[in-house]
C-alpha cells in the first residue's frame, strides 16, 4: 500500500508577480518640478501685486509730540490702495524729513497685510533764538528747525551777539551756535534747569543768566566737564554767591553774595 502523498516541493517556477509601475525619468521629475515652481512664483507675484490680499489700507504714527499723527501722515502720503510691496518707504522717509523739519529721524516698516507704520522721533529744542515775537528752536547738534509763537518751558534763550568781531568772521554763526549748544548740554543738571539765558559774544566769551540773579562767566566751550564738576563745587562751598568765573577752571573766581 502506497504511503501518503508528500508534499511536492517547488517545482523551480517562480509565481508571477505583479508588475510595477514604471518609474519617472530624471527628465519628467525635473518638469514636474519647474512647473510647480512656476505656478508658485507666479501665484505669489499676483497675490502680492494683483490681488486685493496686500494693499496698503491703513497708516498709523507713533512717537510724536509736538506734531500730530494727521500732519505727519499728510506729509507722508502714502499711497492708500497700491500694493504693499511697492510702497517706497525709503521714499516717504525723505519726504517727511524734507517737509517737517521737525523730525530728526523717520523708521517707515510695512505691517503685514495691510499697515503702513510711521515711528518718528521728534527734535527736541534745548536753546531757543528770539525772532522778532516769535522763537526758533534750535536742537542738540545746533538745527534752527522750526518757529514757535511760544517758547517751550525750561529752555534757554540764546542770544548770540558777535556783531562784526573776529569770531563772527573766523567762526561763522553756525559754530558759535553750536558752542552755545555744546556749553547748555555739559551743565550741571541743577544748573540747566536755572538757566535762562546763554549769550555768546564770542568764540572765547559765552556766559549764563541763572535765577536769582546769578551770572556764570564760562568763557569758550572747551574743557566743559571740568568746568562743570568746578562749578558743581563753588556753587555748593558759595550758595549765596552771585558771581561765578569759570574762565580759567584751574583759577576759578568767586563774587557777591
Amino acid at each position: 500500500m502506497a504511503g501518503p502523498t508528500t508534499a511536492r516541493r517547488g517545482t523551480g517556477q517562480q509565481q508571477d508577480e505583479p508588475a510595477r509601475p514604471p518609474r519617472p525619468t530624471r527628465r519628467r521629475l525635473l518638469t514636474v518640478i519647474t512647473v510647480g515652481v512656476l505656478l508658485l512664483v507666479s501665484g505669489s507675484v499676483w497675490a502680492l501685486y494683483g490681488s486685493s490680499w496686500f494693499r496698503a489700507e491703513q497708516v498709523t504714527t507713533t512717537g510724536v509730540d509736538v506734531l500730530t499723527p494727521a500732519e505727519v501722515e499728510a506729509a507722508a502720503a502714502v499711497p492708500i490702495g497700491a500694493p504693499m510691496v511697492s510702497v517706497d518707504t525709503d521714499a516717504i522717509a525723505d519726504r517727511l524729513r524734507q517737509k517737517l523739519p521737525r523730525i530728526d529721524s523717520v523708521d517707515v516698516v510695512r505691517s503685514w497685510p495691510h499697515g503702513i507704520g510711521l515711528k518718528v522721533t521728534e527734535r527736541k529744542p534745548v536753546l531757543l533764538m528770539k525772532k522778532d515775537t516769535k522763537f526758533i528752536e534750535v536742537d542738540v547738534e545746533g538745527v534752527r528747525f522750526a518757529t514757535v509763537d511760544r517758547a517751550p518751558k525750561r529752555v534757554p534763550l540764546l542770544e548770540l551777539t558777535p556783531d562784526q568781531s573776529a569770531s563772527l568772521r573766523r567762526f561763522g554763526s553756525g559754530r558759535l551756535v553750536r558752542e552755545a549748544v555744546r556749553v547748555a548740554g555739559e551743565l550741571p543738571v541743577a544748573v540747566a534747569k536755572d538757566t535762562r539765558v546763554v549769550r555768546v559774544t564770542s568764540y572765547d566769551s559765552i556766559s549764563l543768566e541763572l535765577t536769582g540773579d546769578r551770572t556764570v562767566v564760562w568763557g569758550s566751550g572747551e574743557e566743559g566737564p571740568v568746568k562743570a564738576r568746578v562749578l558743581t563745587a563753588l556753587m555748593k562751598a558759595a550758595p549765596k554767591a552771585g558771581h561765578f568765573d569759570l574762565s580759567a577752571p584751574t583759577a576759578p573766581a568767586v563774587s557777591g553774595s
